[in-house]
């Protein structure tokens, strides 16, 4: 029961908070009397050229996709190539140079392979 108690607690003081917040908000916000240019959308100090509704082709998201996944994928490289260099040193024990080099072979032909097969499927291609 004690702990319905300090829920209800920290719920009054959280609810406090924010509605103290929006409050305060509302209280000292500048206000413009229904101008028809705090209407208009606004976006780096240009004015709107066409509606805001307009169709993005997929492929625009597809492409910053796979930038993103290879880009993420690459900086993998750099602790795995670290590791490696501490095992051809001697730092860590039990694993050979070997191994950890077929596995970064696989890594490397995995993301080689992904990138083959997206520019074989017209990913690629810049329109």
């Amino acid at each position: 029961m004690d702990s319905y108690i300090l829920i209800g607690i920290t719920a009054f003081i959280g609810s406090i908070f924010v509605g103290g917040t929006i409050g305060l908000a509302k209280l000292i916000a500048f206000r413009t009397p229904n101008s028809a240019l705090k209407a208009q959308p606004f976006e780096c100090s240009e004015p709107p050229i066409g509606g805001a509704r307009i169709r993005f082709k997929v492929a625009y998201y597809i492409f910053a996709l796979l930038f993103l996944i290879f880009d993420i994928e690459t900086l993998f490289l750099f602790p795995c190539v670290k590791i490696f260099r501490a095992v051809v040193d001697g730092e860590i024990a039990g694993i050979t140079h070997q191994l950890v080099f077929l596995e970064l072979s696989v890594f490397i032909c995995v993301l080689f392979t992904g990138l083959i097969y997206a520019w074989r499927k017209g990913v690629l291609v810049w329109e």
